[in-house]
């Protein structure tokens, strides 16, 4: 099995339509932890993306650029570069995805 990466795309300020959810940074922090009691012993990385200070990466800073663009619900979460979840993303969902990827609880 390959190591797959989630990636949480976020900002400090909640966005407007956003105001009663948790932060972005909480979101990735949740998730984290989440994905740790389920899949602890497999492989995988989370990484959380400001998308007002992305990173180098090229891939990265252009999806960051999307989110502003296109006025997307932060935080947006992706698998490998799926959209599973945006604004309130759902466990059930990000863990639909990764079973297809051979991840087991």
């Amino acid at each position: 099995m390959h190591e797959i990466e989630l990636t949480v795309y976020g900002a400090e300020q909640l966005c407007p339509s956003c105001v009663n959810l948790p932060s972005s940074k909480e979101t990735y922090e949740w998730l984290q932890a989440a994905l740790d009691r389920k899949y602890g012993t497999q492989p995988f990385k989370v990484t959380y993306v400001d998308i007002h200070h992305p990173p180098v990466d090229e891939e990265k800073r252009k999806f960051a650029q999307r989110v502003i663009d296109e006025d997307m619900f932060y935080p947006v979460v992706l698998i490998e570069d799926q959209i599973v979840g945006e604004g309130n993303p759902r466990l059930k969902t990000i863990y639909a995805e990764m079973e297809k990827y051979g991840y087991q609880a």
